[in-house]
């Protein structure tokens, strides 16, 4: 099974991904796809280092919540 699955694109053989990668090669050139992918890289950082800090946030919040409702105690600062 050497097919790439996506759910809203379907399944991809080996001749449809072959030939999006034609297509990409003739519109931006063999100069400018080590830089797309660069840029497509970075782009994914990014976006990665973004949500684990939110998530990092969004539980940092949901323990002082805790912290901070339980009877008897006080938050303290990290």
């Amino acid at each position: 099974m050497n097919q790439l699955h996506l759910a809203f694109i379907g399944s991809l053989g080996t001749q449809e991904i072959v030939i999006i990668f034609l297509i990409v090669l003739l519109l931006f050139g063999a100069k400018k796809l080590p830089e797309l992918a660069r840029g497509i890289g970075k782009s994914m950082g990014e976006f990665k280092k973004a949500r684990e800090d939110f998530e990092k946030e969004i539980t940092r919040a949901e323990t002082d919540t805790r912290i901070k409702d339980a009877p008897g105690k006080e938050p303290q600062d990290s």
